[in-house]
């Protein structure tokens, strides 16, 4: 009897002991935010349901469900102070920050293409503005859209209009550790730049650091397919990757593409920069919020 008395205690505490050890554990995972493995950057507005209208407010709630970087392609409209505000909460909360747009106005259909020197020179004060924006949020990347074809040129003569101007646009990012990432583009047909072997031809004519390809993957699902053989094909002069499902331009998960495998194939390549999360949200309010949580974290189980 003492025998099988002792044998329930020591079942009961032993129960009891992992009952307290799962409930530390889940404690802990309450307290601890989520670590994502890649770097994925939300844009404000994302979590707005969540978090309210108050971009800081909604910077901590990012970095509260465990997101490491942002991406905000409207940062140079931004007052200065909100810049700075953007910048320092950005380094508190241990967050990289990815690309704003080099955004001078118009910025799809002012053309690099035309070699028309009023637009060589814009681009080039831009870039000038740019640095001084980067330097108040540490940022790395900005995205450059050449602009629209110009039919009446030969094609190879509006390639090294764009080159021209960006090898010129390079030598002011360079020297503050800006890079400018050039986006191909599926929403135009009227769009120069479409595809990465040809954003890849560009970088290499450029030939600087401070020149490198943002491949968008919605964008060049639509235009090129096949992801990852094109991946592999631009590497060396890929600088930065962003997210987009398709159709529908939604997080993973909502379209044909397979991002848990595209996602693992990168980070096993040895990338380690930013995932720019530019797409909408599936459903609304809150609950869609969640869902594109969740989206992330069955993308990210590789």
């Amino acid at each position: 009897m003492t025998n099988r008395r002792t044998f329930l205690q020591q079942t009961a505490s032993a129960a009891m002991a992992a009952s307290l050890a799962t409930a530390a554990l889940a404690a802990k995972a309450r307290r601890e935010p989520r670590k994502f493995k890649l770097k994925y950057a939300p844009h404000f507005g994302m979590f707005k349901e969540s978090a309210g209208a108050d971009p800081i407010a909604q910077l901590e709630y990012m970095a509260a469900q465990g997101f490491t970087a942002l991406e905000d392609n409207g940062l140079m409209g931004r007052p200065v102070e909100m810049q700075q505000r953007i910048g320092e909460t950005l380094a508190r909360l241990g967050m990289t920050m990815g690309v704003f747009v080099i955004d001078g106005g118009d910025n799809w259909k002012t053309s690099l293409t035309t070699g028309k020197p009023e637009f060589h020179e814009k681009f080039l004060e831009t870039c000038r503005a740019a640095v001084e924006t980067g330097k108040r949020v540490n940022a790395r990347w900005a995205t450059v859209v050449p602009g629209y074809f110009e039919r009446k040129l030969p094609i190879g003569i509006q390639t090294g209009h764009v080159v021209d101007t960006l090898r010129a646009g390079a030598e002011i990012l360079a020297p503050h550790n800006l890079t400018m990432v050039l986006e191909p583009l599926s929403d135009n047909p009227d769009l120069f730049l479409r595809t990465s072997d040809q954003a890849y031809a560009i970088c290499r004519a450029v030939d600087s650091p401070a020149c490198k390809i943002l491949y968008d993957m919605y964008h060049m699902q639509r235009n090129e397919g096949d992801i990852i053989q094109h991946i592999d094909l631009a590497w060396s002069e890929i600088a930065y990757f962003q997210i987009g499902d398709n159709p529908g331009r939604k997080e993973p998960g909502t379209g044909e593409m397979n991002y848990k495998n595209v996602f693992s194939h990168i980070a096993g390549r040895g990338y380690t920069g930013v995932f720019g999360m530019e797409h909408g949200n599936s459903k609304p309010g809150k609950e869609g919020e969640q869902a594109l949580i969740d989206a992330y974290v069955a993308a990210d189980s590789f």
